[in-house]
């Protein structure tokens, strides 16, 4: 493998390992609203816990390849078994909108997916413009996950307060300029506008998980464990600044890829061709 930006690739792996570590957490209190009931719901749990062991003995070794696509795979597997469990607790039961909104967060699990498929990038494409337009995609999924999520959560409530669109229009911006960035690399004002536009999904992810928190607060007659565990995930919002930061990572490599001999040529053929269609 090409090691022409190692830094870029080092911050992506260590947002993966994270990220997986973090998702136990997660995992673990949206499970214990039912208790752990099936036992397929330790499985996501006891990946996030062996997978940064594994990719750290593979970072060690020097030998991350293989450690690294067990561990990618295996996340792929377990987030797309995930939705289809979440979506087979009601949904499947009876197609109805109100069954699509008040299930198990069907898109949650596809984190799982989100983060294997960085993992296999790494050790499957080059590291250059290509492998960073590769990194920005998946950040527009996560965002395309997080507008879905934002509707279906904040639909529970019907929007009752207003500023529970701002993460709906938050999370469209994201996707609309990161498909850009996908598109035309080589566009210097895109990378600016796009990196403050990162800036500001960072903000809305604080300033969600604040208002989630006081909701929970502010909850009456309950224990304080019981209002975080039934009330609004305060986690969720974070999503906006964890994906904004493997965003900016993605925009990173690209302003560094866009000087490497070889990358412009070929992002201005792609970016003719994408013009082209």
């Amino acid at each position: 493998m090409i090691r022409k930006l190692p830094a870029p690739r080092t911050m992506v792996e260590l947002f993966a390992a994270g990220n997986l570590a973090f998702l136990a957490i997660d995992v673990y209190v949206a499970h214990m609203v039912n208790a752990f009931e099936r036992a397929p719901e330790w499985i996501p749990f006891g990946l996030s816990l062996a997978a940064p062991v594994i990719l750290a003995i593979g970072w060690i070794s020097k030998r991350d390849r293989l450690p690294g696509l067990v561990v990618g795979w295996a996340s792929v597997a377990v987030g797309v078994a995930g939705m289809v469990f979440h979506l087979e607790s009601h949904f499947f039961e009876e197609q109805t909108i109100r069954n699509l909104v008040y299930t198990a967060p069907f898109v949650a699990p596809l984190a799982y997916a989100g983060i294997g498929l960085l993992l296999i990038l790494d050790r499957s494409v080059e590291v250059g413009l290509e492998w960073a337009r590769w990194v920005v995609f998946l950040a527009l999924g996560g965002f395309a996950g997080n507008f879905v999520l934002s509707l279906a959560d904040h639909a529970q409530n019907g929007f009752f307060q207003r500023s529970e669109w701002i993460p709906v229009v938050a999370s469209a911006l994201a996707c609309a300029f990161l498909l850009m960035v996908v598109l035309r690399p080589l566009d210097a004002a895109l990378l600016r506008a796009t990196a403050w536009l990162l800036g500001l999904q960072a903000l809305t992810g604080l300033a969600g998980f604040a208002l989630h928190v006081r909701a929970n607060m502010t909850r009456p007659g309950e224990s304080l464990w019981t209002r975080f565990l039934y009330g609004a995930p305060v986690f969720a919002p974070l999503l906006f600044a964890n994906l904004a930061l493997l965003a900016a990572i993605g925009l990173w490599a690209v302003r560094l890829a866009r000087w490497s001999p070889g990358q412009t040529s070929s992002a201005a053929s792609a970016s003719t061709k994408s013009s082209g269609s």
